[in-house]
């Protein structure tokens, strides 16, 4: 490794150009020139020719398409379900950043009619979703692993136990109707 490998750089250093390299992850390009997006090591495969930077420390992780998340329910609409999104399937424990509500509309609830969301969820449920739209931060539970996870009685706020197909109170004895995932209670992400 030459010593140009072993460099040690901070976001916005410049660490090659577009005439030498190709711009690899942990980089971006401004104006022909290559500089790093985070703290790390400058990273170049000679045979490629792409420079890149391996982080040295971890960055919150970014919400993708096709990420599994888990959210508590904050708002309940005629046609939108609005989650506030408290973590993703698989990038660890750390706090990401998100700015506003993710939406489950209508439509992506499950993969047949749904009448009356209010039948599906309920305020403070907590969700399996998959995120459908990074740009308008859409989600779905229609596949079976996905939807409530965790709910809660309407009448006396006691945590349902699943009882058949339908949730039952074990304090109130009152049943409710979710769009549970099929790991509804087990606490398992």
């Amino acid at each position: 490794m030459s010593e140009e490998e072993k460099q040690f750089v901070m976001p916005g250093d410049l660490i090659g150009t577009t005439e030498e390299f190709t711009a690899g992850e942990g980089t971006y390009v401004d104006v022909g020139d290559i500089h790093s997006i985070s703290t790390g090591y400058v990273n170049i495969d000679r045979k490629s020719r792409t420079i890149s930077v391996v982080p040295k420390t971890k960055t919150p992780p970014e919400l993708c398409e096709g990420d599994i998340v888990i959210g508590g329910i904050t708002n309940l609409r005629d046609s939108v379900v609005l989650v506030d999104i408290g973590g993703i399937k698989g990038k660890g424990e750390r706090e990401f950043q998100m700015d506003g509500l993710a939406a489950i509309h209508v439509s992506n609830v499950r993969d047949s009619y749904v009448k009356n969301l209010s039948q599906e969820f309920s305020m403070s449920d907590i969700v399996k979703a998959k995120v459908i739209n990074t740009q308008n931060m859409r989600l779905t539970t229609s596949e079976k692993s996905l939807g409530v996870m965790k709910a809660y009685c309407s009448r006396c706020r006691s945590e349902l136990q699943m009882d058949g197909k339908r949730l039952k109170c074990p304090s109130c004895g009152r049943t409710e109707k979710r769009k549970v995932s099929s790991d509804y209670g087990t606490g398992i992400f």
